[in-house]
């Protein structure tokens, strides 16, 4: 385990974070070279004091669009998000 916010204060990585009111990850481009990654609990999210870290934010979009989801099991959302910078 390390200091997270540590961490990325040291790392040139580009910082993608996974949010509710993100934009949405089938539309961006997501061929950065070194990139990290962030997942909040369900909960509560990213940490406050993470975000001035993230250079992105990312969302799923909900499949019906009408239906609000208050939110995905963050093992889904990872599976998901990683999927899709896979096929990027």
């Amino acid at each position: 385990y390390a200091d997270l916010e540590a961490y990325l204060s040291r790392s040139s990585a580009y910082c993608y974070g996974a949010f509710m009111q993100g934009t949405n990850v089938y539309t961006q481009d997501l061929n950065k070279k070194h990139s990290i990654l962030i997942l909040g609990n369900e909960a509560n999210g990213i940490r406050p004091e993470i975000h001035s870290h993230i250079n992105k934010k990312l969302s799923i979009p909900s499949f019906r669009p009408q239906q609000e989801t208050e939110s995905l099991n963050v093992a889904m959302a990872g599976a998901i998000l990683l999927s899709e910078f896979k096929r990027s």
